[in-house]
């Protein structure tokens, strides 16, 4: 069932939002050759923390998932695509890396993810980032009262194909409030004009994923959440919660 948040929800939401990309913007200023996964998970803790808000990641377990995630972040490096569960790896000068985190504040949640670069950056990688962050914006500017879920994913898609990219076959953003996932399912690539149509009051995560190497297909580690790309190209991951509003998109995720 879509559930449809009046305005005084979606300000709730942008509370929530604001925790997250604090988080967020904490492990990016943490990042550095050296330091662990886990210091960055431990960063967005503390932040959570300070706020009094809780981790919807901590402790999921949907039904794919052998166990329950054990982290506030998922860390996803070079070439995993997402769900990556933060550990002792230090990151290295050149590695690509994509943060998701979610805050639940006041019965209300926000979800976002970021991508950036340890150290020397790749040229390569920064053109993978950018094609992502244009296919997020794309995604956003379809997110208008009368269209449909398949117009955001058509806009996302078909940055990812323009540049040659892969998407991960079955996933994408979701709808999002009270939980962290709810109906409907936002996919990364779409049929433009067919699926939900898009109301007043409607959250979405929006988040592409974006595989360099061309190819849709994806492999998932012993652990049973990191996704990987098949031939080790590397993938980046930005995400932003929004809401549908008569004014247009409202990005709740913003600092």
């Amino acid at each position: 069932m879509v559930e449809i948040k009046t305005d005084e929800a979606l300000d709730a939401m942008r509370e929530a939002g604001r925790v997250v990309a604090n988080a967020l913007g904490a492990t990016r200023s943490a990042a550095a050759v050296g330091v662990s996964l886990i210091e960055l998970d431990e960063a967005a803790r503390a932040v959570l923390a300070e706020a009094g808000a809780t981790s919807p990641f901590l402790g999921y377990r949907p039904s794919f998932a052998p166990t329950p995630f054990p982290a506030v972040i998922c860390a996803s490096v070079n070439d995993a695509i997402v769900h990556g569960i933060p550990d002792g790896y230090r990151l290295r000068d050149g590695d690509l890396v994509s943060i998701d985190c979610g805050a639940r504040l006041d019965g209300w949640t926000g979800d976002a993810a970021i991508s950036f670069i340890v150290g020397t950056p790749r040229p390569e990688d920064v053109e993978l980032i950018d094609a992502t962050r244009r296919a997020l914006d794309a995604g956003i500017a379809a997110a208008v009262v009368g269209n449909r879920i398949g117009d955001i994913g058509h806009a996302t898609g078909e940055v990812a194909r323009a540049v040659g990219c892969g998407m991960p076959a079955d996933f994408g953003g979701h709808g999002i409030g009270r939980q962290m996932h709810e109906d409907p399912s936002v996919p990364g690539r779409g049929r433009p004009g067919r699926g939900y149509r898009l109301r007043h009051g409607l959250a979405l995560a929006i988040e592409p994923m974006l595989m360099s190497g061309g190819r849709d297909a994806y492999v998932t580690d012993p652990d049973g959440w990191t996704l990987r790309t098949v031939d080790g190209s590397r993938a980046a991951h930005i995400e932003h919660t929004v809401a549908v509003t008569e004014e247009g998109p409202r990005v709740l995720t913003l600092p």
